[in-house]
């Protein structure tokens, strides 16, 4: 009999793509056969680029990664799940505040579906303080974000984020 592919899925904002996402990536394709990179199309949110933005941004985050793909989702994330035969949600944890809301979810999402586990990774030290909240805040008033974002996307998020100096009030 074959063996099934362990899928694991990371769903995020991604608003913007950061090194520690990319840390979660590369760390999460160690231990999955298969890693989609799922970018979740949210109402509530007010994101800074559009899905199809941030999908192009993962993906040249992300190129040489063989066993990890890009997707985005407008639903509900244990549809997206089944719908791929998924069998592990993967979510990044970057301090003890992450966790309590992250834990919230993964008991949901048992509860809907039970034939997905959530695993958490930690963040590694060096990105314990990143959130794409933390790059947007510093790209709209000029600051220098190149240590908080691959280079190959640096300069499409600093045109998009960066206020220019008439902006500023």
């Amino acid at each position: 009999m074959p063996m099934n592919k362990r899928i694991a899925v990371y769903p995020g904002s991604f608003d913007p793509v950061t090194f520690g996402h990319r840390d979660i990536i590369q760390r999460a394709s160690l231990l999955f056969d298969r890693v989609i990179v799922l970018v979740s199309v949210n109402a509530v949110k007010n994101p800074s680029f559009t899905a199809v933005e941030r999908v192009k941004m993962l993906e040249k985050v992300i190129d040489r990664v063989d066993n990890v793909v890009i997707d985005m989702w407008d639903g509900l994330l244990v549809d997206y799940i089944k719908q791929v035969d998924a069998c592990a949600i993967i979510k990044g944890l970057r301090a003890v505040s992450d966790f309590e809301y992250e834990f919230q979810m993964a008991l949901a999402n048992k509860i809907l579906y039970d034939g997905a586990e959530t695993v958490f990774l930690t963040t590694s030290s060096e990105n314990m303080y990143l959130s794409s909240s933390v790059v947007k805040q510093i790209a709209s008033f000029g600051g220098d974000i190149s240590h908080f974002v691959p280079e190959c996307i640096l300069e499409d998020i600093k045109a998009r984020l960066t206020k220019k100096p008439s902006e500023i009030k």
